[in-house]
This record gives C-alpha cells, sequence and structure tokens, in this order.
C-alpha cells in the first residue's frame, strides 16, 4: 500500500513524500527545494530511491541536484524535456513504471496545458497532478496552450470519482474565491470553503481532494454546467460553442481579473 504525506516548501508547495509500510527506501514528487525533504528523511531514517517531476518549473526541480548529491543513486523520473537536465528515465503517455523500493507501479498520463510536455503519476488511487489541476481550480498556461490544458482536465475528469489528487500548491482558498465567482449561489462551493478555512486555521493541508469535490465545485471541470457557460459567456460577451472555449474563456477571467 502507498503512504503519502506532505513536505511544505517555499510559500505554498508541497513535495510529496511516497513510502510503503515496512521499507526504509522513498521517493519524493516535484522537490523544488532540498532542505526540507533531507531534514525529513533524515528525522525519520529514510532512504531516497527514487524522484518524480511532472514538469520543468524551478519549483519543482530546484532541489533535484542537491538531493542526488545526498543520494546519487536515486533514480529521477521525468518527462521528455531538455529543460529538465537531472532526468535519468525519461518517461510518457502509457508507461507503467516500477519505482526503486516500490511494489506500487505508477501509470504516465500526459496531461499538457501548463507546461507543453507536463505528466502526472496515477498509482494505488492517488493523481500527482502537479500544476495541471489544482483544488478547485487550475495551473496558468505557460508554455502549452489553453486547448490542451482544457484536453487534460476532461481527462482528469474521467478518471474514478474517488481518486485522491495530490496537487502542487496550497492555492485552495484562493480558487474558491473565483470559484464563487462563477457560481456565487452554489451550496457547494460555501460548504466547500467554510471547510477549507477550517483546515486552514487549524494549520492543516486542503490537500489531497477527492476527484467528485472537483467535479461538484471546480469551474474548470464544469465547463458543461449551465451556470458555467452563463457565468463565461457573460465575461467573453459572446456565446461560447464547447467545452474548450468555456475553459479559454475561465481561464482568462481568472487570468485578467482575479490574480
Amino acid at each position: 500500500m502507498l503512504y503519502v504525506e506532505p513536505i511544505s516548501a517555499f510559500d505554498d508547495n508541497y513535495i510529496w513524500l511516497l513510502r510503503e509500510s515496512g521499507r526504509v527506501g522513498v521517493a519524493v514528487v516535484d522537490p523544488g527545494d532540498a532542505d526540507p525533504v533531507i531534514a525529513r528523511l533524515h528525522d525519520r531514517g529514510l532512504d531516497l530511491t527514487a524522484i518524480l517531476i511532472t514538469h520543468h518549473h524551478q519549483d519543482h526541480i530546484g532541489g533535484v541536484a542537491d538531493l542526488l548529491a545526498r543520494w546519487p543513486g536515486a533514480l529521477v523520473t521525468a518527462p521528455q524535456d531538455r529543460r529538465i537536465a537531472s532526468a535519468t528515465r525519461v518517461v510518457g503517455e502509457g508507461d507503467s513504471i516500477s519505482v526503486p523500493g516500490f511494489e506500487t507501479r505508477f501509470d504516465v498520463i500526459e496531461v499538457p496545458g501548463h507546461t507543453s510536455t507536463h505528466i502526472a503519476y496515477l498509482a494505488d488511487g492517488a493523481l500527482f497532478c502537479g500544476d495541471t489541476l489544482f483544488a478547485a481550480g487550475c495551473g496558468r498556461v505557460f508554455d502549452g496552450t489553453f486547448e490542451q490544458l482544457a484536453a487534460s482536465l476532461r481527462r482528469i475528469s474521467a478518471l474514478p470519482p474517488q481518486t485522491l489528487c495530490y496537487c502542487a500548491h496550497e492555492y485552495t482558498l484562493a480558487n474558491l474565491g473565483f470559484a464563487a465567482w462563477v457560481e456565487p449561489d452554489s451550496a457547494a462551493l460555501a460548504e466547500r470553503t467554510a471547510q477549507a478555512r477550517r483546515q486552514r486555521d487549524a494549520g492543516e493541508p486542503t490537500v489531497p481532494f477527492e476527484l467528485m469535490l472537483e467535479l461538484a465545485t471546480n469551474p474548470f471541470l464544469r465547463t458543461a454546467e449551465p451556470a458555467v457557460i452563463s457565468a463565461a459567456e457573460g465575461f467573453a460577451g459572446e456565446r461560447l460553442v464547447d467545452q474548450t472555449t468555456v475553459f479559454s474563456a475561465l481561464r482568462r477571467w481568472k487570468d485578467q481579473r482575479y490574480d
């Protein structure tokens, strides 16, 4: 069985620590900073055997070099991207990979949009989705496209609703604020916002979250819902013909008016 715990980094990043019962070898996902990882593993007497990377941004790979200096045998798995120079294994769509020290296998899903080469890892009902999907939101479009990100989110939406999503940032309350712009009368959103506030006030993370909760409250996954379409058309000032154009209007609305 896969066990997952967060390691906080920077102001709002989560580095995910993965382990299996009875094993000292562990993996980390998207270590933008080495210091908190080294401290956690040292405190627990654990040995780093693998690093999983979702995309090339520095707050996801910045700690890799220092971790390899301490654990030179750790296998670094990443998408095909020349900007991730430390990768020792390149993976892509459809790959099912083993990780040193783990019995669990990880399925690789290509989810571009935030970046052009972004991938996610799915294992044991857990999705490590980097910056593609956030709680109640999604990543900005950098060197990917709106069309790619819309398609990636629809693909994630088709996973089992009990899937636990492990994104890389604590953006939940801010994202819920924008979601309330889109669906101001949503009881599900009001309930989720109250719960997220309680969690943050208690110093607890709001991640992971079940996909079914996203389907009920995340506007970027609700682009077929009449209320979301109407709100997006209100921002765009025109009729939107499909889910991709609805998504693009929502993302631009958040970029231009909310963030």
